[in-house]
């Protein structure tokens, strides 16, 4: 199953790519529960993604990154789930920056996942689109208030 999310925001696409580190994954923690990061190494193939959560259930989530690309209207990095929760089966996720115009990105998160059946596939479709959902209004404040509204989209000091 996939699940797409859409998200206009502030900087340039090349610009808000390179922002996709561990001080934006930071921001983008879940609001619920209790979580950390074990490791994480970037963003760019090879590296590796290591969370592990700790409030309302221990869980620990691995994943790696498989693919990274930038072309000339957009950037993009692929996770694989390594070692991943249950009720989860697979899980890859595309992180797409495309450019909108010189100042505009639209971010795309794009999961695609199964859980142990197609049962659980079904009920996981809810808690991963409202468990993700909320990243749209932190991508929004994240770089509208890392990027200024220049032309050429200086990172503020």
């Amino acid at each position: 199953m996939t699940i797409t999310l859409k998200t206009p925001v502030k900087g340039n696409y090349l610009k808000v790519m390179k922002a996709f580190d561990r001080n934006l994954f930071e921001a983008l923690k879940p609001a619920i529960g209790e979580m950390e990061i074990v490791k994480f190494t970037g963003s760019s193939k090879g590296d590796t993604v290591h969370i592990r959560f700790l409030k309302p259930i221990k869980a620990e989530w691995i994943s790696k990154i498989v693919e990274d690309k930038i072309t000339a209207d957009k950037a993009w990095f692929v996770d694989v789930g390594t070692s991943i929760p249950w009720p989860l089966a697979t899980w890859e996720h595309h992180h797409i920056v495309e450019m909108i115009d010189e100042t505009s990105s639209m971010v795309i998160d794009q999961m695609t996942f199964t859980g142990k059946n197609f049962l659980l596939t079904l009920l996981l479709y809810p808690a991963i689109f409202f468990g993700f959902f909320p990243r749209k209004s932190i991508y929004k404040k994240y770089f509208q208030k890392r990027f200024t509204s220049s032309p050429d989209n200086q990172v503020q000091a």
